[in-house]
C-alpha cells in the first residue's frame, strides 16, 4: 500500500482551532485570579459535571486513576480483601485494586461487548470480596442489574469504572450514577479531555462524598488535622477551567462521533466481510462494535476485531492512519499479576480479544472522506 493522506487516530488540533479562545479565556481568568488548588472554578465543574451524570455530587481528582484509588481508600479496603473487576481494560482498573494492598480477582468479558459477564460474577464472590468494579469500556455500559443486585446482597460496594463513559447510559440512566460510584477520567484522549491528568468521583451519598472529598486533601477536612490517611489527589482549577469550556460541546461531540460510527457501518455493510463476534474465523472477515438497544454508547473508541490484526495494524501505519491496540495484553497475564497464578486459558474471551482488537479513528473532527479512507484502507487489507 502507498501512503496517501495521513488520517491521525485522535485530532486534539482540531478541536482546539474552535474553542482555542474560550479555553485560553478560562486560563487566563485562573492565572488573574492566582487561585489554582480546588476553589469556585473546581467547585462549578463539579457541580456541572454531577448535574451531567445525573448524580447529587461530584469530587474533582487529578486523574480517573486516583479516583479509583481514593474511593477503594475511602471505604478501606486493604490487605485481606477482594475486589472483583473485568480481566480486560485499562490497568487502572486492576492496578489500583493491588495498590491498596487488596487482591484483584479478574472475571471474563462478553466477546460482543468487551465488558465484564455479569453471569461469572457470583462465582468469583467469597466471603472476603468488599468490592465490584465494572468497566465501561470503550463508551457503552456494562450490564449493571444484576450485578448491583449480587452487590447488594453480598453487601459488597459497586464502583463503576466510566473513565471511557462519561454521558454513556443504561435505559436512561447515565454511567456514574447506578452504583455506589462512578469514577471518570478526563484524560486529554477522552470525549471530555483536559489540558493533562484530571478526573472525577460521581456519587448520591453524602457521606461517601464526603469521605473521598477528605481523602483527596491528606485524610483531613480540616488542615493539618487528619483524621485518616489519604493522598495528594486534588483537580486543580487550571485543568476545571479547561474542562468546564469543554462540557457544554460534550453532547455535540458525542452526537458527531456516533455519526462516524455509523458511517462506519454503512462502508462496511456492503462489503460482505462483516460477521458476528463468534462467527469471526477467517482472516477476511471482520466485527464491528455492537451498540446493545437501551444504550447511549457515546464511542470514546470505535473497536473493530479481525483475525490478522496486527498485518492489518501495519498496513494501516504504513498509510498513514492512526490505529491503536485496546489492549494487547489481559490483566492476568501481565508480569506484575504474576503472582495470581491465573495460566494462559484462564479468560479466553479476554485473551481473544487482545489478540483480535483493533481501534480506528472516531473523534469528532473526523470527515466523511477521511472515514471513506480509513475503510477502503481496512476492506482492501481484508481482500489481500
Amino acid at each position: 500500500m502507498a501512503a496517501g493522506t495521513p488520517v491521525p487516530l485522535l485530532d486534539l488540533h482540531a478541536q482546539y482551532a474552535v474553542i482555542g479562545d474560550e479555553i485560553e479565556a478560562a486560563v487566563r481568568d485562573v492565572l488573574r485570579s492566582q487561585r489554582f488548588i480546588l476553589g469556585p472554578v473546581v467547585e462549578a465543574f463539579e457541580a456541572d459535571v454531577a448535574g451531567y451524570s445525573q448524580c447529587a455530587y461530584g469530587i474533582g481528582m487529578s486523574s480517573g486513576t486516583d479516583a479509583l484509588l481514593a474511593v477503594l481508600m475511602a471505604e478501606g479496603i486493604g490487605p485481606g480483601d477482594e475486589v472483583i473487576t473485568s480481566a480486560f481494560s485499562f490497568f487502572a482498573s486492576a492496578g489500583a485494586i493491588a495498590r491498596v494492598g487488596a487482591r484483584p480477582v479478574f472475571v471474563d468479558i462478553e466477546p460482543a461487548t468487551f465488558n465484564l459477564d455479569p453471569t461469572q460474577v457470583a462465582a468469583a464472590f467469597n466471603e472476603r470480596t468488599r468490592a465490584l468494579i465494572p468497566v465501561h469500556l470503550f463508551g457503552q455500559m456494562a450490564e449493571l442489574e444484576p450485578l448491583l443486585a449480587l452487590a447488594r446482597e453480598r453487601k459488597a460496594v459497586v464502583i463503576e469504572d466510566a473513565a471511557q463513559a462519561i454521558g454513556a447510559e443504561l435505559a436512561g440512566r447515565r454511567a456514574g450514577s447506578l452504583g455506589d460510584y462512578g469514577c471518570l477520567s478526563f484524560f486529554p484522549s477522552k470525549n471530555l479531555g483536559g489540558a493533562g491528568d484530571a478526573g472525577m468521583v460521581v456519587c448520591n451519598d453524602p457521606e461517601r462524598a464526603e469521605r473521598v472529598r477528605t481523602m483527596r486533601a491528606h485524610g483531613g477536612k480540616r488542615r493539618y488535622f487528619h483524621e485518616r490517611i489519604g493522598g495528594n489527589f486534588r483537580l486543580d482549577a487550571l485543568q476545571a477551567a479547561v474542562l468546564q469550556v469543554k462540557l457544554k460541546y460534550l453532547d455535540g461531540w458525542t452526537a458527531r462521533r456516533q455519526a462516524n460510527a455509523a458511517r462506519y457501518r454503512e462502508r462496511f455493510a456492503d462489503s460482505g466481510r462483516v460477521v458476528a463476534c463468534g462467527a469471526l474465523s477467517e482472516p477476511g472477515q471482520l466485527v464491528l462494535p455492537r451498540e446493545l438497544p437501551d444504550r447511549r454508547h457515546i464511542y470514546n473508541q470505535f473497536v473493530i476485531r479481525v483475525t490478522r490484526r496486527d498485518a492489518l495494524r501495519e498496513q494501516l501505519i504504513a498509510r498513514g492512519i492512526g490505529c491503536e491496540v485496546y489492549y494487547p495484553r489481559a490483566f492476568h497475564q501481565q508480569e506484575c499479576f504474576a503472582y495470581l497464578g491465573l495460566p494462559a486459558g484462564s479468560f479466553p474471551h479476554s485473551e481473544r480479544a487482545c489478540q483480535q482488537v483493533l481501534a480506528l479513528p472516531i473523534y469528532p473532527e473526523l470527515t466523511p472522506a477521511q472515514i471513506d479512507t480509513v475503510a477502503s484502507a481496512v476492506l482492501e487489507h481484508l481482500a489481500s
